[in-house]
């Protein structure tokens, strides 16, 4: 079905320009050429050769991904502008019944898009507009909450397929004469467009990596959702895609075989976006905006409700950029997801409105009634572009020799066209292809370069290869990138040649090409170029290519350099070639070398191999007795012990040291092994640990016994293999001269908890409650007597002091009850409980699992406390607002205040700037971000929306405990929850019965309770200041 509309008719020509305040620079325009009821919530979009717009438009629908792919409520409108004004009057449904879709491509007669699991190509070979063949043309088999397994695909100017895939789902590609690629990182992939070849070619820990766009030149630029964990207004980024480059955040997916390193650090962020969500991605290819806009990037802040402008510039192998704002939006529902260039050089951009809130707490509220829009930006001095399509160009009846001519038409998409037509045409076209490689115009030359990516035949090859001596950079570095491509064997002479050139853009591609072409001959050669690198990416590149090439032999020649750079590439090649076989006691000689920057490499490779253990032993037992260690090599060693110390050889030497006497080793070895054994995170502490920890425990140096402390606790030794502990951990909680908090942590050391607390430790831990206490302090004394037995006075104290608990600690004190029959304590409970300030933080469900075992009087009493806690979603909203109402007279600097105090505990958990928790998000530029109702939602009402990258889970053991936290952490052994302020619990995986997501926020709800009203308005005051 078409619709067609009157434009006027519809909506005034700047209405929605004027209801979004939309800004753009001064000289251009800006206004909205497509809307309801032509397309209603847009997300991305395409042109055709026609000049016909393709634009996925979602349903609004934000249900579960798993409804979406069996329901698939989305669809792809056609729309046409008949009356050539630059707005859209007419649509069409292209295809209905679509899953979500991420990404809209047209290419060669076909539109593909991305609706995860899956990219479709979908094509309307009757000419009716509607696509009747739809053919799944990848399948990527995974589909995750937020759905973002699979964003794109992209057009890259060699004529392949681009796509990235994020989530960390385990994805397997069989690749032919190879073993299966298994992967659970993110990753852009590159197919030919029959789907054959598929590779990776940027591989990272980041959760969603979006869209790519390309430089003339062939590179690869790419935005991302976190790119970092979140902190220090860190967050989303752009990022140059390096081939072989693993970027951020660091991940354990990265640690897979499959993803090689060279060197211990991630590649570089291009370009800090902060909490952006950053969507849509172009390069801009004309000059009708401008000669100074031709090649600039245009990237979508969905997030920040704006359009940014990035002028890429040349940085030895990579580029930095000079970036500002070039559409603004103070509306918090203009939220712009793609930016695409019209053959006439206009910009357009896709608002999808207010209707997004999957994992998008930013939006906070879905507002499917917000529609979305279309808008077109033109300089307002621009002159027309006559034919900007070629439309009136007869393509059917064109000769190669035509065709190049247009190779270098200021027409982007004319000369696209062209290569197209040229790349068909074949061997055929070949005669004109080598006369245009003679032409001035540099856009021609580097366009045949483009065209014979295409040609897949030998004679493309070597003509292609004229082109790695082109007077120009760019079109060397676009012809350095097919021979990469096409691992063109006959360019090594060529491509050796350029990496002795003097553009390090080029030799860095050429070192790309050489190592997936192979030839082990170029070695030495890249030895010497690793020599003459002062350029840290042109030097990961030439480390790849003898990672790629794998000659052991040839590269080890490298360990016998005087150059630390080539010594460092050497050894990080050899380790991560396959079938490299790194002797360890290479990498071990290098420990204690002089150049701090080959021993961090050294440190890092021996850090990757628990196998070493007993070749690295010796080595360690000399650092312990070393007493002229600096700080860091300090904390290195403890690091690297901890790494070992699952092995049979770093445990023992680990419990001779911790034994030793006299000045053997010294108390700082002694301090040393005691952190690494509290870093190791083994399940099962060895015996002989534990022997040794009671025996510095009972010993006479209070320094060394409370680092011992400390390290008893991190190992969370169970009962019955902690005995030994618990006699020595209890004499120093008893020691009333000893510091609080040192007798509180030898508490909470002791193995399995306290079976039954006396009646002097009882009171001090019921001391240690007292509000004016830290939080840190409170909670672990609560954990402290909840994991202990307490007899009926102490619960019934116990329930008195709940009535000044503070919401960080009262759930947890409420397990103490958990067992306990008695009516009249629990009566007297729900009174004391009725009377508490953090009534608030308390759950209905939650807190019937801890009155269950009490009897009927108890249950009636506490029906009235049901009551009080059952607010449904109306009274919610009414608080939200009647404190909405009162914002307006927070105080920031008083906020600040409130946010680093112990009253609300804020710092505790979110860091600003460098400072402060990671439990939860960061906050340093949260009030760019969130409305003063989202901020206060969030506080009052912390679980009504879960934040991307914090969503809890609800763990279940074996045993028949259930916990709530963050995963913060897992292993093929174990899985680490955060449950709280400065509190986790590692779990074996072994002992995990189910995981499941938590609808239920470890942020305590209550806190407005503990809050006047003037201290949260002021506290909601700061945070929005912080931008």
């Amino acid at each position: 079905m078409t619709i067609l509309i009157g434009w006027q008719s519809t909506w005034g020509a700047d209405g929605p320009v004027k209801a979004r305040n939309l800004k753009v620079p001064e000289g251009f325009t800006i206004e909205r050429i497509a809307g309801p009821p032509l397309v209603d919530r847009p997300i991305t979009a395409a042109f055709d050769e026609e000049g016909r717009l393709y634009v996925a438009d979602s349903s609004g629908s934000n249900d579960k991904v798993e409804k979406q792919l069996a329901e698939k409520p989305h669809r792809i409108v056609r729309l046409e502008d008949k009356d050539g004004d630059g707005r859209y009057e007419s649509q069409t449904v292209f295809a209905d019944k679509m899953m979500f879709p991420e990404g809209t491509m047209w290419l060669d007669g076909s539109l593909y898009v991305a609706a995860p699991p899956s990219i479709w190509k979908l094509t309307d070979t009757n000419g009716d507009g509607v696509a009747d063949d739809r053919v799944e043309w990848f399948q990527g088999k995974t589909l995750t909450g937020c759905a973002n397994d699979l964003h794109g695909p992209y057009a890259g100017p060699d004529g392949w397929v681009y796509w990235c895939k994020g989530a960390f789902a385990e994805q397997t590609y069989e690749r032919p004469g190879k073993s299966p690629f298994v992967t659970k990182a993110a990753h852009i992939f590159r197919s030919r467009p029959d789907g054959s070849g598929i590779e990776p070619v940027m591989t990272g820990g980041m959760d969603n990596p979006v869209d790519v766009a390309f430089t003339p030149g062939g590179e690869r630029i790419f935005s991302t959702t976190f790119f970092h964990q979140p902190g220090g207004g860190l967050r989303d980024g752009l990022a140059h895609a390096i081939y072989g480059g693993l970027y951020g955040k660091t991940n354990r997916v990265l640690d897979a075989p499959s993803h090689k390193w060279t060197s211990p650090n991630l590649m570089p962020v291009l370009l800090h976006m902060g909490p952006a969500a950053p969507c849509g991605l172009t390069r801009y290819e004309s000059d009708a905006l401008g000669a100074e806009y031709r090649d600039n990037l245009f990237a979508c802040y969905f997030n920040l409700h704006k359009v940014g402008r990035h002028v890429l510039k040349p940085k030895g192998a990579t580029f930095e950029t000079k970036d500002e704002d070039f559409i603004t939006s103070p509306d918090l529902d203009f939220h712009p997801t793609d930016v695409i260039e019209d053959a006439d050089g206009s910009l357009i951009v896709v608002d999808t409105g207010g209707w997004y809130k999957l994992c998008c707490p930013s939006s906070q509220l879905s507002k499917p009634d917000v529609l979305g829009g279309v808008y077109r930006v033109r300089r307002k001095d621009a002159k027309p572009v006559a034919d900007p399509r070629g439309l009136a160009i007869d393509w059917k009846t064109r000769t190669p020799a035509d065709l190049v001519a247009l190779l270098g038409d200021p027409r982007p998409a004319v000369a696209r066209r062209a290569v197209a037509a040229l790349a068909r045409a074949g061997d055929d076209a070949r005669p004109a292809l080598v006369i245009a490689m003679q032409n001035r115009s540099i856009q021609a030359r580097l366009n045949v370069v483009w065209t014979l990516a295409r040609i897949d035949d030998e004679g493309a090859r070597v003509l292609g290869r004229l082109a790695l001596v082109d007077p120009e950079e760019t079109v060397r570095q676009a012809a350095a990138h097919v021979a990469s491509l096409t691992r063109d064997a006959g360019a090594v002479s060529a491509l050796t040649a350029l990496l002795k050139g003097d553009s390090t853009a080029n030799r860095r591609v050429a070192a790309e090409a050489l190592g997936r072409i192979g030839d082990r001959t170029v070695v030495p050669i890249l030895l010497d170029a690793i020599h003459e690198s002062s350029d840290p990416i042109l030097t990961h590149s030439l480390t790849y290519a003898l990672i790629d090439i794998a000659d052991p032999k040839g590269t080890a020649e490298g360990l016998k350099s005087p150059n630390v750079a080539v010594k460092k590439a050497a050894l990080t090649a050899i380790d991560q070639m396959d079938g490299g076989g790194l002797d360890p006691k290479l990498a071990v000689a290098l420990l204690t070398d002089a150049n701090p920057d080959l021993k961090e490499t050294a440190s890092w490779i021996v850090g990757r191999h628990p196998e070493w253990a007993e070749t690295v032993a010796g080595f360690f037992q000399g650092q312990l007795k070393s007493g002229d260690l600096s700080e860091a090599d300090r904390a290195a060693l403890e690091r690297q012990l901890a790494r070992f110390g699952g092995t049979p050889a770093v445990q023992k030497l680990l419990t001779e040291t911790l034994l030793a006497h006299g000045t053997e080793v010294g108390n700082g070895g002694k301090r040393i092994a005691l952190k690494a054994v509290a870093q190791s995170g083994l399940k099962d502490a060895p015996a002989a640990w534990i022997s040794a920890l009671a025996a510095i425990l009972a010993g006479p140096d209070a320094d060394l016994a409370r680092q011992a402390v400390s390290t008893a606790r991190a190992l969370a030794v169970p009962a019955d293999k902690g005995a030994a502990l618990t006699a020595p951990l209890l004499a120093i909680a008893g020691r009333e001269s000893a510091p609080a908090d040192a007798r509180l942590e030898a508490l909470a050391a002791v193995p399995g908890g306290l079976p039954k607390i006396d009646p002097p430790a009882f009171a001090f831990l019921l001391g240690r409650l007292d509000p004016a206490n830290s939080v840190a302090t409170r909670v672990l004394a609560a954990e402290v007597i909840t994991m202990a037995k307490l007899d009926a006075s102490q619960l019934g104290a116990l329930a008195e002091s709940l009535r000044k608990a503070g919401p960080l600690e009262v759930d947890r004190l409420l397990a103490a009850f958990d067992a306990a029959t008695d009516d009249a304590l629990g009566v007297r409970l729900v009174k004391t409980l009725g009377e508490s300030s953090a009534i608030g933080s308390l759950r209905i469900d939650a807190l019937k699992l801890h009155l269950a075992k009490f009897g009927p009087e108890t249950r009636k009493a506490a029906e009235g406390l049901y009551a009080r806690l059952n607010a449904d979603a109306a009274k919610q909203n009414a608080r939200v607002d009647a404190l909405l109402a009162k914002v307006a007279e927070g105080d920031v600097r008083r906020g600040q205040l409130v946010f680093h105090g112990e009253k609300a505990a804020c710092f505790t958990c979110h860091a600003i700037g460098y400072r402060g928790g990671d439990v939860g998000p960061d906050l340093t530029k949260v009030g760019g971000v969130r409305s003063e109702r989202d901020l206060l939602e969030a506080i009052v009402y912390p679980s009504a929306s879960l934040i991307r990258s914090f969503e809890p889970v609800v763990l279940a053991t074996t045993d028949g405990k259930v916990i709530n936290g963050l995963l913060r952490n897992e292993t093929s052994d174990e899985l680490v929850l955060i449950t709280g302020a400065n509190q986790q619990t590692r779990v074996a995986r072994a002992d995990v019965e189910e995981i499941r997501p938590s609808t239920v926020s470890i942020m305590p709800a209550g806190l407005d309770q503990q809050l006047t009203t003037q201290e949260l308005v002021d506290l909601v005051a700061f945070l929005k200041a912080c931008k």
